[in-house]
């Protein structure tokens, strides 16, 4: 299979995951999701939970010092570029180096920037209706209605604070991708059929 890197953009509840793990097993590629944040941590010697706190969130190290991290060692905490930047650096490398290693579905974490001189590239961003988004977190999270919307704006206000900010670009906007689907219209399955014709056809892939 040809050295192909699809990232993944998604709307919180649109379905973005599944869709990108089909994409994976379709194309024989390798699947980073939070995955990703077990190799940033590997490469850089902090612990998983630290990225995960700081997981597409900016303004998390802003209460950091004033408590304890036994997470974070004191030869780590003292040499390494401990700043929000530091650790968007620290992921940017471990994601450019997995996309070296062979094909890859990345998810979020603006892979898309971060990669955009690799060759045969494809940015994605999935969206959905709102219904369907709501629908889909009440049932994988068991809450309501409310609380499934409430995590929706809160979630994606977040994400594109984070996107815009490393990127210089706008989150969801359509320019900043070369394709956008809505998954709520097709279904997740054939969402992910429409995205792998498309990459095919832009590859020339059989």
């Amino acid at each position: 299979m040809p050295h192909i890197i699809i990232n993944i953009g998604r709307q919180l509840g649109s379905g973005g995951h599944d869709i990108g793990s089909m994409l994976a097993k379709e194309f024989g590629a390798t699947y980073y999701d939070r995955e990703l944040l077990n190799l940033a941590a590997k490469e850089s010697g902090f612990s998983e939970e630290f990225f995960e706190r700081n997981d597409e969130r900016k303004g998390f190290l802003k209460s950091l010092f004033h408590m304890r991290m036994p997470h974070v060692s004191d030869v780590n905490f003292y040499q390494s570029d401990f700043s929000q930047e530091g650790l968007f650096r620290l992921q940017s490398q471990a994601i450019r180096k997995a996309a070296s290693q062979g094909p890859c579905v990345f998810v979020g974490r603006c892979a898309d920037y971060i990669l955009r001189d690799m060759p045969m590239t494809t940015n994605v961003f999935i969206t959905a209706s709102t219904d369907f988004r709501i629908q889909q977190l009440m049932s994988k999270l068991q809450c309501t209605a409310d609380e499934a919307r409430h995590k929706i704006e809160s979630g994606e206000k977040a994400r594109a604070s984070y996107y815009n900010y490393y990127t210089g670009k706008h989150w969801g906007a359509a320019e900043s991708y070369d394709l956008c689907v809505c998954s709520s219209t097709l279904g997740l399955e054939q969402t992910a059929s429409l995205i792998a014709t498309y990459i095919r056809q832009r590859f020339s892939l059989n």
